[in-house]
């Protein structure tokens, strides 16, 4: 009797409230330890990048880095490696620009400071004075100050790139590494965004039922479409409406998972991941100056950028406040959605097909199919991935399918050569384990028991066998599932697969350390979450199985 309710629940309603009770204590704990996997693992490879990889290795593919010279050299070494993360980078000027920007010194006073002399005795009075005060309050902060002086010929011209320099530079520790890495993860967007001292107008968040790129000055007809505009803030909309799927975005948290500086230079992970890929959409584009083009900008998703407005004079004709970072509507998927599309009906094809075949293997033991079906699984195993690979794609170019994959194109049979490529090795993994767990169950005891019974090989086979073979075999479908996020690397850079899989090969080959971080811990987050939604999957297929210890 349930006092409180007022009523009696049936004793399977209790224990099923019961078990729902402990799978979300068990699914908590399993989280909080996932959690510091994650940690751990992000962590470890921060620690194999940062620490213990030559950092110079960075300018063995850079172009840039062998056009510099002299004292250029140096001080471009030092802001790619600010760009890489492994420590932080202050130049003089931009210490004294950044002054005069708060206000602190005038014009007349920032133009003459920010010129240092060939060696610090030439240095004027005013100058000598900021370098002092750039010394000493950057080395309170724990920096190390260099000053390299002019770099000059014998006849006192100077060489190429051999201007003098001061600069300010720290390495990052890994433990503030990895906490600014977590704790920037997540950005809320906010109207101080901007820096104060920034003169931006009023700052602010306003809502409109009527979204402005959708309804450019001028138009009589009003179309209803609610945003959410924000000024101050990093992104202008901080929510709004299209026709796109999820049809409904939001930029209020966004989710920063490191900066790439190689791969797709200045431009976070997720972004990467996430963004659309090919050719450019054309509409025609009423922009906020109310001038109209045909263009590829998408306005919902611009972004501050101090000073931009004036940078050019197309974004003086185009925009009215230095929100002028767009970007661009493209015709085809992302790399994430490239992956998941092929990998997911791969793994759909997988389960229809391997499932049942292994099946039927293990019911006719020894047997035609059974022999031909073990064939198939050798061959998959003995063969190097690679191999059959180039196999099929070239039987299946003899056939007339595409062999490579074209973004532009709208050919739905390019997709056909990477998913069953993708599919052959998973189909072969589940005949097999699909065989061993049925012939493994119809050698247990309960059925020999079963058939002395007087239960028929049916009645035995639909309600235990192949429902108990089945068990650890769910356990897999989430790690399918999630794992078709990840991407093939094989098959896509065969068929030249525009997907993620080939995402972390591109970030080592280029070590782009943001990316490296990225993707593992992405990759990091769906190992954990597959394995926790496999045992609340098992659990709920098999009611043996139970979330609770008994006390021993």
């Amino acid at each position: 009797m349930c006092e409180g309710a007022g009523f009696s629940a049936p004793f399977s309603t209790i224990k099923f409230y019961g078990k729902v009770r402990y799978m979300g204590k068990y699914i908590i704990k399993r989280l909080l330890h996932g959690l510091i996997s994650i940690i751990c693992v992000v962590l470890i490879v921060m620690l194999l990048i940062y620490s213990l990889l030559d950092r110079g290795k960075v300018f063995s593919g850079d172009p840039n880095f062998n056009h510099t010279a002299s004292n250029n050299r140096i001080t471009y070494q030092q802001s790619r490696w600010e760009d890489f993360g492994y420590l932080d980078y202050v130049p003089y000027a931009d210490y004294i620009n950044e002054l005069a920007l708060k206000g602190e010194i005038d014009e007349e006073t920032r133009a003459a400071a920010v010129q240092i002399g060939r060696t610090a005795d030439a240095d004027s009075e005013i100058t000598a004075e900021y370098v002092d005060k750039f010394t000493e309050y950057y080395q309170s902060q724990g920096y190390k100050i260099e000053r390299l002086d002019a770099d000059a010929k014998r006849n006192g011209q100077l060489r190429d790139g051999g201007q003098p320099q001061l600069y300010a530079t720290r390495d990052i520790p890994l433990f503030q590494r990895a906490v600014t890495y977590f704790t920037k993860m997540f950005f809320i967007d906010n109207i101080h965004y901007v820096p104060d001292y920034v003169d931006i107008g009023k700052r602010g968040i306003k809502f409109t039922l009527y979204d402005p790129v959708k309804n450019p000055e001028g138009e009589a007809k009003k179309v209803f479409s609610p945003a959410i505009i924000g000024n101050g803030t990093l992104h202008k909309y901080l929510l709004y409406f299209d026709g796109n799927f999820p049809y409904i975005h939001q930029n209020i948290l966004t989710l920063n998972l490191g900066e790439s500086y190689t791969v797709n230079r200045g431009v976070d992970v997720f972004t990467t991941m996430t963004e659309s890929q090919g050719a450019y959409v054309l509409s025609n584009v009423t922009y906020p100056t109310g001038v109209t083009a045909d263009r590829a900008d998408n306005l919902h998703t611009a972004t501050y950028v101090q000073g931009s407005l004036n940078a050019t004079a197309s974004n003086a004709q185009w925009f009215t406040d230095d929100y002028t970072n767009v970007n661009t509507n493209k015709v085809g998927f992302s790399k994430l959605g490239y992956s998941f599309v092929i990998g997911i009906i791969s793994t759909i094809m997988a389960y229809i097909l391997g499932l049942p075949i292994g099946l039927a293997m293990a019911l006719r033991k020894d047997k035609l199919l059974d022999k031909l079906g073990t064939i198939y699984i050798m061959f998959i195993i003995a063969v190097p991935s690679l191999a059959y690979i180039f196999l099929f794609k070239a039987l299946g170019g003899k056939a007339g399918l595409p062999t490579l994959f074209d973004m532009d194109s709208s050919d739905k049979l390019m997709y056909i050569l990477p998913i069953v490529s993708l599919a052959l090795p998973s189909i072969a993994n589940l005949m097999k384990w699909m065989r061993r767990y049925m012939i493994d169950q119809m050698n247990s005891d309960y059925v020999k028991f079963a058939r002395s019974g007087g239960l028929s090989e049916g009645e035995i086979f639909t309600k235990h066998v192949w429902k108990n073979a089945l068990i650890p075999i769910v356990h897999g479908i989430p790690g399918s599932v999630l794992g078709a996020m990840t991407g093939a690397i094989i098959t896509e850079r065969v068929y030249v697969v525009p997907g993620a899989g080939n995402l972390l090969t591109q970030a080592i080959n280029r070590y782009d350390n943001g990316v490296i971080v990225g993707v593992t811990l992405f990759y990091a987050v769906l190992s954990v979450l597959s394995i926790i939604l496999g045992d609340v999957l098992m659990a709920a297929v098999d009611p043996r199985i139970s979330f609770t210890t008994k006390d021993r």
